[in-house]
């Protein structure tokens, strides 16, 4: 350990001080000595750590949404040169500098904040320890070693001896208690952060190995930090469990307004926004707006529940625009206007039988459509029309040609053997 307090020990005093001046308000609300003044101040330097870490957030989530669009992309390069590692590597390092993906930016918020950690870890030793620490004189020393939350000290763990704990002024029950509460509040938030982001955030379309693996995480996590747990001091029980609900709130934030394309937290996201349209005729809100532009912007490389939100914005008469906005259809504006555009009909093509029936007897082209009782209405008016003059003949017969080669094939027709007739 004092290996590891050295290498971070740059950063000690300046979480010390920040821990002193949080302790400065918040002792005077609630008093110098006790634990809500201190464990509050734990509490507000997460809070400022991670409002700090918002932009290597984003980046991580960014980061993390690439490599699962790249993942099948990477099983085609493993697969086609499994036997040369090294040509592997090179068109792996290939595609992430032409896709801009860094695998490293997902870890970005753990490395940044991992010195944080461990110079709180090794103020709050101190502290147990009854060593000034960064800006941590004496009588501050001796007030954050009387702050109890709940009964436990800050500075006790689950470990310690029943000597330990009485020296600080409590009792092995109370800090046992309360520290195994903590710890399994802890591996219970981070086992759920890990589950909605499996569960609801991941494109169910492509099933590569990197899922398997993410839901081995969700596993293993809470149980490193069940494990670690009992050896954490209180205040950096405080200052973990915080984190965890903190990164539990922000990844609930991202899948409910910012979904992964593909996945679970996007139907349900696009269905909102359809109710929503449905409701107010419009996009509201310049997330929404983004959120349909890039939906546009796919065109036909839109999944199937990004294609399922377009359809309901046609089924509403409306259509969404490249500048993420809505307006309505030219089916929704004819139909307004008096009606919908006429639909066009084209001709039915005559089978060969028809087409045949129509050279031979020209004046029962219209009616060998109709069968039954049709066509012997059809046999009468053929026989009708033999009885008539020829004058009279010859202009019908040559209508009812140009009317029956309507659907024959151009050029002279071959005359239909007798043997087949």
């Amino acid at each position: 350990m004092d290996t590891i307090a050295s290498l971070f020990s740059f950063i000690t005093t300046p979480v010390s001080w920040v821990i002193v001046q949080f302790h400065k308000v918040y002792g005077a609300l609630f008093g110098d000595d006790t634990g809500w003044a201190w464990g509050l101040s734990i509490v507000s330097l997460v809070v400022l750590i991670r409002i700090c870490l918002i932009p290597l957030f984003v980046k991580q989530i960014k980061s993390t949404r690439n490599m699962q669009v790249l993942q099948p992309k990477m099983k085609a390069i493993q697969e086609r040169y499994k036997n040369d590692k090294q040509r592997q590597s090179e068109e792996m390092m290939k595609l992430y500098k032409e896709t801009g993906t860094n695998p490293l930016s997902s870890c970005l918020p753990i490395l940044a904040q991992s010195p944080f950690f461990f110079a709180l870890y090794h103020v709050l030793s101190s502290i147990a320890s009854g060593k000034t620490i960064g800006v941590i004189d004496q009588p501050l020393l001796d007030s954050a070693r009387q702050a109890h939350i709940f009964g436990a000290p800050l500075a006790a763990k689950f470990m310690d001896s029943e000597e330990k704990v009485a020296a600080l002024g409590a009792s092995l029950t109370d800090v046992r208690v309360v520290t195994a509460i903590m710890i399994v509040m802890m591996s219970a938030s981070q086992f759920f952060t890990q589950r909605q982001l499996m569960t609801k955030n991941v494109d169910l379309t492509v099933k590569t190995p990197y899922m398997q693996q993410q839901k081995m995480l969700m596993y293993i996590f809470p149980v490193i930090f069940a494990v670690m747990g009992i050896n954490f001091p209180v205040g950096v029980l405080v200052y973990w469990l915080t984190t965890n609900v903190w990164t539990m709130g922000q990844q609930m934030y991202v899948i409910n307004q910012n979904p992964t394309p593909g996945s679970k937290a996007q139907d349900q996201y696009l269905g909102r926004l359809l109710k929503s349209v449905t409701s107010h005729g419009q996009v509201r809100g310049r997330t929404r707006r983004n959120t349909v532009k890039r939906i546009v912007a796919k065109g036909t490389d839109r999944n199937d529940i990004e294609r399922k939100f377009i359809t309901g914005l046609s089924k509403l008469g409306l259509a969404a625009q490249e500048d993420g906005t809505v307006a309505k259809s030219d089916a929704a504006v004819l139909e307004a206007e008096g009606g919908a555009a006429p639909k066009r009909h084209q001709p039915k093509r005559q089978t060969k039988a028809k087409r045949q029936t129509a050279a031979t007897h020209p004046g029962a082209a219209k009616d060998s459509e109709s069968t039954g009782s049709e066509s012997k209405t059809s046999l009468e008016k053929q026989d009708a029309s033999q009885d008539k003059p020829k004058t009279a003949d010859k202009p019908a017969a040559s209508g009812s040609s140009r009317q029956a080669k309507s659907g024959q094939r151009k050029g002279p027709q071959r005359p239909k053997h007798p043997s087949k007739k």
